[in-house]
């Protein structure tokens, strides 16, 4: 880190940077100076040629739902917060812990990639695979009996109804999670990046595609637009498995292997608290949008909401971009002992994700009786979404510092604190809060949705950043060494792997 160039223009570009930072101190200080600024662009380079790529792949992806919630929003205010509580509340449910329990990859593919334990990566996609897959037989009946349970809950018939019929449909959309999480963290992990973009870049044509001639031109209407999202994140499956098997990561990949059944029970366990930690912030909102749905104008309400919930999930695909970026980076480096350097991409990626996350609160604040055009006419919605945009803001502003402090999280093996912190947090103190500021004060749904942003995620935040702050990160790489020899280990039958510490 901190090399630069020996040809003529190398050492132009050197001479120009030490001209501009130099001062009349001693020349100690000029060093100190040029080696952190060329330590910035250096880390910077490594974090955004993950956070870039990662950046297009989530915008596109999650636009898939977008679309698909366009399509259905322009169909009619039932097609709309149907769609909207199937896709946010019951696949945000399950996508919540599966997505969770595949990130346990980031820990283990990135440490050991840092480590250059290259085969083991492969193991372990193949074990999230049997390990998710698993998971999603057991959360099938959340889709069976989507209906009733919405009813129970006191949704109204008609949208229970609606929102029963699309989950049943997006049933291959679940089991198509329990492979793309693995495989997309699988290459993450060894910076194969690329083609994580141009794969979802495609899986974005084929939905658009699709949503267009199953709704308008077979005129399928609301299952239409389920069936088109089963399809697009199918594709992305395919997509990238096929890059993986056919050549193009030999290192990591060598085939279906027997290995991936053992051990088992322990990858179970991490991954578990990975999803425990990952889920609880992720059904927070879900359970904001059910909340919802008990106020007064229940329809609209939810509607309006869904608008905010759906633009911040688009924008939250950058942090998310974070997220991974910050965990690659950090294990990538624990893996390799380098415990400062984990320190330092901790604290370049939490800054620049903070910029780019006060440019979109500004933004939001500017067009904020515009943005909900995207998805609805309803004077009465377009209205809402209007009053509720500083909220958003404000949402948006804490989501670009708290998935990134997570991602430190998951790069360093910490996700069983964290699930405590996000337990304690979001239902012990901003649930509460927001029910007690919605019905108790009657301020509806501004009032809950603002007392779970001021109670749950920030505080939540503040606690991650003090536990950041006085990491010992020399302590982190030597565990991290440990983690990587004890889950490299050769499955004999008298070497069974230990609990994860």
């Amino acid at each position: 880190m901190g090399s630069f160039n020996r040809d003529e223009n190398g050492d132009l570009n050197k001479a120009l940077i030490v001209a501009e930072l130099s001062t009349k101190d001693d020349d100690g200080l000029y060093r100190d100076k040029l080696d952190l600024w060329s330590r910035l662009c250096e880390e910077s380079k490594k974090l955004w040629s993950i956070v870039g790529p990662a950046i297009f792949s989530r915008v596109a992806s999650y636009s898939m739902n977008v679309i698909t919630q366009a399509f259905a929003g322009h169909l009619g205010e039932v097609e709309l917060a149907s769609i909207s509580i199937a896709n946010t509340v019951i696949v945000g449910f399950n996508f919540g812990l599966l997505l969770g329990m595949a990130s346990a990859l980031e820990t283990l593919c990135g440490q050991a990639f840092g480590a250059k334990r290259y085969q083991m990566l492969g193991i372990y996609m193949q074990r999230s695979w049997i390990v998710l897959f698993i998971c999603c037989f057991l959360l099938l009946p959340i889709y069976i009996f989507t209906t009733p349970i919405l009813k129970m809950l006191g949704q109204s018939d008609a949208v229970s109804e609606q929102s029963g019929l699309v989950a049943l449909w997006m049933i291959p959309l679940h089991f198509s999670f329990a492979f793309q999480f693995p495989l997309q963290r699988f290459l993450q992990c060894q910076l194969k990046n690329q083609i994580i973009a141009w794969v979802s870049l495609a899986g974005l044509a084929v939905n658009v595609l699709t949503s267009w001639l199953l709704v308008y031109v077979f005129d399928f209407g609301i299952v239409g637009a389920a069936i088109a999202l089963d399809v697009s994140w199918w594709f992305l499956v395919f997509g990238m498995f096929l890059y993986a098997s056919c050549g193009w990561c030999p290192l990591t990949w060598t085939g279906f292997s027997m290995q991936a059944f053992f051990g088992l029970w322990e990858f179970f366990k991490l991954s578990v608290a990975s999803g425990v930690m990952l889920c609880l912030e992720n059904w927070y909102y879900r359970i904001l949008i059910l909340m919802t749905g008990y106020l007064k104008n229940a329809t609209i309400a939810v509607d309006a909401l869904s608008v905010c919930m759906t633009i911040n999930g688009w924008e939250m695909m950058i942090p998310l971009a974070f997220f991974a970026g910050t965990g690659v980076r950090v294990a990538n480096e624990l893996g390799a002992g380098n415990g400062k350097a984990a320190k330092f991409a901790t604290i370049v990626s939490v800054a620049e994700s903070t910029v780019i996350g006060l440019f979109f609160c500004a933004l939001i604040l500017i067009i904020h009786d515009q943005f909900a055009y995207i998805f609805t006419s309803s004077a009465d919605v377009l209205q809402a979404v209007d009053e509720m945009s500083f909220l958003l803001a404000i949402t948006i502003l804490l989501n670009s510092v708290q998935p990134i402090l997570s991602g430190v999280a998951v790069g360093s093996g910490w996700q069983a604190w964290v699930a405590y912190i996000n337990l304690g947090c979001y239902y012990i103190i901003g649930l509460p809060l927001g029910f007690i500021m919605g019905w108790i004060f009657k301020t509806g749904v501004m009032g809950i949705w603002g007392g779970m942003i001021f109670g749950g995620t920030a505080i939540q935040t503040v606690i991650l950043a003090i536990i950041t702050i006085r990491c010992d990160w020399e302590k982190e790489a030597e565990k991290a060494s440990k983690r990587v020899m004890k889950w490299s280990r050769s499955p004999e039958p008298n070497n069974r792997l230990e609990d994860q510490q």
